[in-house]
């Protein structure tokens, strides 16, 4: 089995031939000079000399990151010739000197040959095409010449020889089972007899050498299981391991020939397809075969006593010659899975420019994350809430970023970054004390509302020290007044989480008089029994719904229904997005309270906040304010 370390070994061996033979070569020039034989010996020489020079250019040839398949195996032929030609003239000096009895030079022929055989022996034991040949071209002509000796003795060495010889090739065998149990060892997975991920990522950078010298295309095929953690949980990894082997037997049946199938870990599978000549071929090949990868994967297993369904997400990702790195196309296969994943597991997705632009722009804002709270790139703006009347009651604090390399980054795009690194702790607390100073900042200046409301993500709020940091900033900036203006917003995803210790860690917080909100309120996952369970004091409707008033009927009632709930339930609501005229008479005609939205005024700056709050009528219906 040739990998990449058995090609760096047969390498590797090229100095070493190279210097045993061009040094003791020196040696024999010389006793061929002093017993008159000096011009075969020179000719000798030059021929080792001209061998020599053939194994450097191999040697300074060899780079297996770069070379094809094809590349590869004419290289290994050359060597092959390489180590054969030298072998062949110690061969031929032995022929030379072991006629050489009156000056005693056949028992210094007779040591080389022996020698020249164990070097062969041990150094070509990783390839049996090798040192099977090797053995047989140096020790049949020391077999032959003993017994040409015609005495007794004669026929004793050369029984001996032939032992040697068998132990010689005894040896090799045995060296070499043992570098291929252990190469097939590191190579392949020990469940499922699969390849694994090293020597994938091997075999895939050979793919992309060959396809850069044909100019052709493959594809990639990265297969994850769906919910396959639940029948390790559930059924113990027994039932598992059987069900993976089951698994690996459909992809080995339904994959077709040319593709090499192998196991990264766990429940992930990679295939590299068959080669194609353009790459829209590439593409629908590759689609078909997942397709049917997918129906096929999807059949019941019985393991054991149980019956079994799972389905799989495929990413693909097609193979070219434009990355030198046979990783890139590992991880776009592993993006394209994921956006499988988001979009509710069981199908294929390729990887294309617009993800990658994506994905980029993703790591690049979450680079520049690390470094915004330190140049003081965040900031909050603040949106006016309104009651029936048209009076200014209260405020949502909104975090927002200007970098100035990107420019204006949405929260929608880099909070689920913070959230996913764990920045979102450091950033959740800025935003909490810029909030509270603001907060106090207003009162001193004679700014009174009735509430101010800032969002915490769920991270944030099940972090271990999220109530003992709110308690210590409530301490610094605020007193009891203020504190009972604060409403904290959370979303519906929060319920997610373990319900009861959600449900504690609010009653804690709303023991030092704070309040809660429930944000985005029938997008997400909250029913009914935990809407009654958690200690809410708040509902905001989702702006969806109330965007959509004047366009659908079912949203219309929707919202209806959320403030016929909230009023069942006691609890005050916020109607969020108000942008015309009609949606906001819609909701006076059905009791909602507090309104918000760009009918009003859209988020501000602290100053602005202060300037709009102290311009505007206290009572009274507005304009729209386009902002």
């Amino acid at each position: 089995m040739r990998d990449k370390r058995f090609y760096e070994f047969v390498h590797r061996q090229i100095p070493v031939f190279i210097t045993l033979s061009l040094a003791p070569g020196l040696g024999y020039l010389f006793l061929g000079w002093l017993n008159d034989i000096f011009t075969p010996a020179f000719v000798w020489y030059l021929l080792v000399v001209a061998g020599s020079v053939w194994g450097i250019t191999l040697y300074r040839n060899f780079d297996f990151d770069t070379m094809s398949e094809d590349r590869r195996n004419r290289w290994y032929r050359h060597c092959s010739w390489f180590f054969y030609t030298f072998f062949l003239l110690w061969a031929l000096v032995f022929l030379l000197y072991v006629g050489q009895k009156a000056t005693n030079l056949h028992y210094i022929a007779i040591f080389t040959e022996i020698g020249a055989s164990v070097v062969a022996s041990s150094l070509l034991s990783s390839d049996r095409r090798l040192y099977r040949p090797t053995l047989y071209i140096l020790m049949v002509p020391l077999i032959v010449y003993f017994l040409l000796i015609g005495e007794w003795y004669g026929y004793v060495l050369s029984l001996f020889a032939c032992t040697l010889t068998w132990v010689l090739l005894y040896a090799a065998n045995s060296s070499n089972q043992l570098l291929m149990q252990a190469t097939y060892q590191a190579t392949h997975d020990a469940l499922t007899g699969l390849h694994n991920r090293q020597y994938f990522i091997e075999h895939l950078q050979k793919r992309m050498n060959t396809l850069a010298e044909s100019g052709q295309f493959s594809f990639l095929l990265l297969i994850d299981l769906d919910h396959f953690k639940t029948v390790n949980d559930s059924l113990g990894h027994d039932i598992g391991d059987q069900l993976l082997k089951s698994v690996v037997s459909r992809l080995q049946q339904h994959v077709p020939d040319g593709c090499l199938i192998a196991r990264l870990g766990g429940d992930e599978f990679i295939i590299t397809g068959s080669d194609c000549v353009d790459c829209e071929t590439c593409e629908r090949n590759s689609l078909e075969i997942s397709e049917q990868l997918i129906a096929r994967l999807k059949e019941t297993y019985v393991v054991g006593q149980h019956h079994l369904y799972i389905s799989a997400s495929i990413g693909v990702s097609i193979i070219s010659a434009n990355s030198i790195n046979a990783n890139s196309f590992i991880k776009e296969a592993d993006i394209a899975m994921y956006e499988v994943k988001a979009k509710g597991r069981d199908g294929v997705f390729m990887f294309n420019e617009e993800m990658s632009d994506r994905v980029e722009k993703h790591l690049e804002i979450e680079r520049l994350l690390h470094f915004a709270l330190a140049n003081e790139e965040i900031t909050l703006h603040y949106q006016p809430q309104f009651d029936h009347s048209g009076r200014i009651m209260g405020a949502e604090s909104l975090v927002r970023w200007n970098n100035p390399e990107l420019g204006p980054i949405s929260p929608t795009q880099f909070i689920p970054i913070a959230e996913q690194t764990g920045l979102i702790i450091e950033l959740g607390n800025h935003i909490l004390e810029t909030g509270f100073r603001t907060l106090r900042a207003w009162r001193d200046e004679g700014i009174e509302l009735e509430q101010f409301s800032i969002n915490i993500s769920m991270r944030q709020f099940t972090h271990q020290n999220f109530v003992a940091q709110v308690k210590h900033l409530m301490q610094r900036y605020l007193d009891a007044d203020l504190v009972h203006k604060l409403v904290f917003e959370i979303t519906e995803s929060i319920v997610v989480e373990d319900v009861n210790r959600v449900i504690l860690l609010m009653k804690q917080l709303k023991a030092m008089g704070i309040r809660f909100s429930m944000d985005d309120f029938g997008t997400g996952y909250s029913s009914l029994s935990n809407l009654s369970r958690l200690p809410l004091d708040e509902i905001k409707i989702d702006r969806s719904f109330v965007g959509a008033l004047s366009l659908d009927e079912g949203h219309r009632a929707m919202v209806v229904t959320i403030l016929n709930m909230a009023s069942i339930l006691k609890l005050n609501i916020v109607a969020e997005g108000v942008e015309t005229a009609e949606q906001l008479d819609f909701l006076l005609c059905h009791d909602c309270k507090i309104f918000q939205g760009y009918f009003y005024s859209k988020p501000l700056p602290k100053e602005a906040f202060v300037h709009f709050f102290r311009n505007r009528p206290s009572h009274g219906q507005q304009a729209a304010h386009p902002g």
